[in-house]
């Protein structure tokens, strides 16, 4: 494979790739490091890369694990759920509904925050998810469906009690 075959048939999947890392890693600098190492490993494997059907899903697939490796390595997975424990007081009082959701999406367990994120933020189809993430399409659809229910059950939660807050006004 050469350069230009290399960039339109790998390169052309970064912006994606980096919005997948920044939600897991949250930090843009680290996400943007990650999506550069997983380039330069697709690069060094430009040669056997012909073996595998769906680039696009290897590399995601390859960016997940990389994502998960930092994470443990790390400890960042013990600072996150403190950090998310402090973020469940400020929920309540943020005005900014989209912030809300992008917390609660944050605090959902690792598995249902991928399959979120790339249904309804990247739009992947079931199938195409399946492959990324290596999983079964009845896990990727309960995965998704909990991880709806639970999104939807807390805004719920916040909603009662903003209707709660007014009616005492």
């Amino acid at each position: 494979m050469d350069q230009q075959t290399f960039k339109t048939t790998v390169f052309i999947h970064k912006d994606r790739l980096y919005r997948f890392a920044k939600s897991f890693l949250v930090s843009a600098d680290e996400a943007y490091d990650v999506v550069q190492e997983i380039m330069i490993k697709l690069w060094q494997m430009k040669d056997d890369l012909h073996r595998y059907e769906n680039i696009e899903a290897f590399a995601l697939r390859c960016l997940r694990n990389e994502c998960l490796n930092r994470l443990k390595h790390a400890k960042v997975v013990e600072d996150y759920q403190l950090k998310s424990v402090r973020q469940d007081y400020s929920v309540n009082h943020s005005d900014n509904t989209r912030e809300i959701i992008v917390n609660m999406i944050n605090q959902l367990p690792e598995k249902q925050k991928m399959v979120m994120h790339l249904k309804d933020i990247e739009e992947y189809s079931i199938a195409e998810i399946c492959e990324a993430l290596e999983m079964e399409s009845n896990a990727v659809r309960i995965n998704l469906m909990r991880a709806r229910q639970k999104i939807k059950t807390q805004l719920e939660k916040i909603f009662e009690y903003e209707n709660r807050q007014i009616q005492t006004i």
